[in-house]
């Protein structure tokens, strides 16, 4: 009867082992991770900002988070016009470092089109994690260790979820904001494609954000929803961006084209002109259908959708996307990748992978990837700028 229970309890404990294994390589594949600590500094929000409200029509409200705890915060606040050049900084607790920008209020819609043949790199879903997002520009060469734009001309192209779960969403946001002027003086391009999770903050759904946010927005006087509204400088300047661009033959998307997108007789200009008109409005089915709905669809939109890997897709109903916009490959991001990859012939590549996170540990730690594409020759490239082609 012992040794019975004994080989039924080997047995047991073997089965359990082999189960828990095949249950961990499965979550790691589709990239779940251990957190395991967070960082001591992950609650101080010291220097915090600059946020920005418009007053009125000619005034602007730049405000920085003074104070701890301990003490209490209070609010450092400045007016401006809103034709001056303001000068602000934006700092990061981790290294105390911090970056200076000029906010100009002049915001313009991109163009949704660029063929000049310039080399692109692209990146997607840093979701907040500052840290990550600069080292890897720094080893990619597309700046410099004083953060200045060292790219030239080329494009810096990021593929939505810059916002949410990470707690450095306002340190990225304003990084994206001023590298994008510091290339604009060398002939070079960032493009911010706008993806769910920016809509999501837009249109005032907070439920994936950091909780240091709320802390923000009280501090402010304010409710979390009006960080990004149409009155928030940030906001104004987020709604302006496209979902969908061409460069050099390349479509760029958060989340993809579906089959009944590629059918809609609509040009590149029209459906971001239809999303941009929408980004401050959720969106709900009605009963009736329209181009408008499935524009804006959290399954088929532009911004949401998943089939290249959620669904059984022909080659043929991916291509027929791409021949609708004239374009060789579309570059994703949205759907969590193990690596930077390339399905369906080539023609279309995931990018969107784990990075690691400014204020949680985690096991395994995420290692950034991203896209370089020169000369129609596509590369995976990695955090330490080393590259390999796909």
């Amino acid at each position: 009867m012992k040794k019975r229970i004994g080989r039924y309890l080997k047995h047991l404990i073997v089965t359990i082992l082999i189960v828990g294994t095949m249950a961990v390589i499965f979550g790691l594949y589709h990239g779940a991770s251990l957190h395991y600590g967070d960082h001591p500094l992950m609650y101080k929000i010291n220097n915090e900002g600059p946020y920005v409200f418009y007053k009125n029509d000619s005034v602007l409200n730049v405000k920085y988070i003074k104070g701890n705890k301990k003490d209490g915060f209070y609010v450092d606040k400045k007016e401006y016009s809103v034709n001056s050049e303001i000068s602000a900084k934006c700092y990061f607790q981790i290294d105390s470092s911090n970056f200076d920008f000029k906010i100009n209020s002049k915001i313009k819609h991109p163009k949704t089109s660029y063929n000049d043949g310039n080399p692109i790199i692209s990146i997607s879903d840093i979701e907040g994690g500052y840290n990550a997002f600069r080292n890897f520009l720094i080893n990619n060469k597309v700046i410099d260790q004083n953060l200045n734009w060292t790219f030239g001309k080329g494009h810096l192209v990021l593929v939505g979820d810059f916002v949410d779960r990470g707690w450095s969403v306002t340190q990225v946001l304003w990084f994206i904001y001023k590298i994008e002027q510091d290339a604009r003086k060398q002939g070079g391009v960032v493009h911010f494609i706008i993806g769910n999770h920016e809509l999501k903050n837009m249109q005032g759904d907070y439920g994936a954000s950091a909780e240091k946010y709320l802390a923000v927005a009280n501090v402010l006087g304010k409710v979390q929803s009006e960080l990004y509204n149409q009155n928030a400088f940030l906001g104004k300047w987020m709604s302006s961006k496209n979902a969908l661009e061409r460069i050099n033959g390349n479509l760029f998307t958060h989340g993809g084209i579906h089959p009944d997108v590629a059918k809609c007789k609509l040009n590149l200009n029209e459906i971001n002109s239809i999303i941009r008109e929408n980004y401050y409005r959720p969106y709900y089915p009605k009963k009736e259908g329209s181009v408008e709905q499935l524009l804006l669809s959290t399954k088929k939109g532009i911004c949401w959708y998943r089939g290249y890997f959620k669904s059984d897709l022909t080659q043929d109903q991916v291509e027929m996307g791409l021949n609708k916009f004239n374009a060789k490959a579309i570059v994703v991001g949205h759907t969590l990748q193990s690596k930077v990859n390339r399905c369906y012939n080539g023609k279309v590549i995931g990018i969107d992978v784990k990075h690691p996170k400014d204020y949680h540990e985690n096991w395994p730690k995420g290692k950034s990837e991203g896209l370089f594409i020169e000369e129609d020759k596509y590369y995976r490239v990695f955090h330490s700028g080393e590259k390999k082609e796909l």
